[in-house]
């Protein structure tokens, strides 16, 4: 049996776009998939570890070959942990809104706090970065109220998916699923493409 985490970026609640379509997916997935662990990990309930001078000391230390101690431990011990449950999962559900042309804050800390050395990735002085997270796949909800694809740069950009698709294949993920919902809220009624994005959600859901 496989364990999906879905990991929440938006601090919305009921009026999420993005948890609106993560519960449709869920819903459809444990339809299909009865007997897998499924949980939820929200990014804003206050658990996740900052990651300062502290834990940037202690990745650098690490790099160098050294045991942190002191401060620098605890905050490593801090991010091992959120890393260790993170990956004691083979199945990821991310779901992420759009802020200001990029992803929110706390998903860049999470993904700041969990990307060490030996867990997220190995490094080479000549062959570079590889991806550790192996023989995973991920499924990720994009959500957005202004942009989207031929509306014009006034309407801004995506630093998004852009962003966050990337990390994910840096990470060694490459099984990779996208439901993605941006109408522009501002001007026209969305009740289509919502519907269209909904199902395929659970489409998406069925299959994962």
């Amino acid at each position: 049996m496989s364990r999906l985490l879905h990991v929440s970026a938006s601090p919305r609640g009921a009026s999420s776009e993005s948890l609106a379509l993560a519960a449709t997916f869920l819903d459809a997935y444990r339809e299909t998939h009865p007997g897998d662990t499924v949980e939820h990990h929200d990014l804003w309930d206050g658990t996740l570890p900052e990651f300062g001078p502290a834990g940037t000391g202690a990745k650098m230390a690490v790099f160098g070959g050294a045991d942190p101690s002191g401060a620098e431990e605890r905050a490593w011990t801090a991010a091992r942990a959120v890393f260790e449950h993170f990956d004691s999962y083979d199945r990821y559900l991310f779901s992420v809104p759009m802020w200001n042309a990029g992803v929110p804050y706390i998903l860049k800390q999470f993904i700041d706090v969990i990307s060490q050395p030996g867990w997220v990735f190995g490094f080479d002085p000549e062959q570079g970065y590889t991806g550790l997270l192996k023989d995973k796949k991920a499924a990720v909800v994009y959500t957005g109220a202004v942009y989207g694809d031929g509306r014009g740069p006034a309407f801004g950009a995506d630093f998004q998916s852009t962003f966050f698709d990337d990390w994910l294949r840096w990470a060694g993920i490459a099984d990779i699923t996208t439901v993605e919902f941006r109408p522009n809220l501002a001007t026209a009624d969305a009740e289509t493409g919502r519907r269209e994005a909904h199902a395929r959600a659970r489409e998406e859901g069925k299959r994962f």
